[in-house]
């Protein structure tokens, strides 16, 4: 009787990023322990609750790799090396661009994987508003920057200019699972970057 080959080794580190893809596709709620299982090459219930402890444990894993790697484009919002408004249309230029790549679900994980939770799940929710709040943070202290260095004139006002960029920023997300292009993406970022434009020429009139 021939022998069989010893079964492949459980990846830990290979787990966490299947079950990344899968939240970020289906969304928490959406995704079962089951799915996550099979994904994982149907590994046994036991296994998965002894490597993660539960799908929430996982969840948050998910999202820590989530923002290690294809999230890191955001951090190009702090670049101090490059000037506010070339920080700010990186960022969003590199966000669009790895919302649609074909190589993994569209849009962002943390604006899609909980549009929608039940009552007992909101701190999923909460979870990811946190995420999504830091970004913001890092939004706003570039333009914040901007005025300072400025870039833009002290009457600026930076909250109605955070929410614009970052509206923005967040509705790639449904655009791009929706199938927009990048090419269509990148011409609005070029229009939306002559109003940061338009809001510098703006502080210099009269001078």
């Amino acid at each position: 009787m021939a022998r069989t080959g010893r079964p492949r080794a459980f990846n830990r580190d290979e787990a966490v990023a299947t079950a990344m893809l899968l939240f970020w596709e289906h969304g928490f709620e959406t995704t079962s322990v089951a799915q996550l299982r099979a994904a994982m090459g149907d590994i046994s219930a036991a296994s998965f609750y002894a490597a993660f402890e539960s799908k929430e444990a996982l969840f948050r894993e998910a999202v820590d790799r989530y923002i290690s790697t294809y999230g890191h484009v955001s951090e190009a919002f702090r670049d101090t090396n490059l000037t506010a408004k070339a920080a700010m249309e990186l960022g969003l230029r590199q966000s669009a661009r790895m919302q649609t790549e074909n190589s993994h679900p569209s849009g962002c994980l943390l604006v899609l994987s909980a549009v929608n939770c039940s009552p007992e799940q909101q701190h999923i929710r909460g979870l990811l508003s946190k995420e999504r709040e830091r970004v913001r943070g890092w939004i706003k202290e570039c333009i914040e920057r901007a005025v300072v260095n400025g870039e833009l004139p002290e009457s600026t006002d930076i909250s109605m200019v955070v929410m614009l960029f970052e509206t923005f920023l967040r509705g790639i997300s449904t655009q791009a699972r929706d199938g927009v292009p990048y090419e269509a993406f990148e011409a609005a970022i070029t229009q939306l970057m002559s109003v940061w434009d338009a809001l510098s020429s703006h502080g210099t009139e009269g001078t």
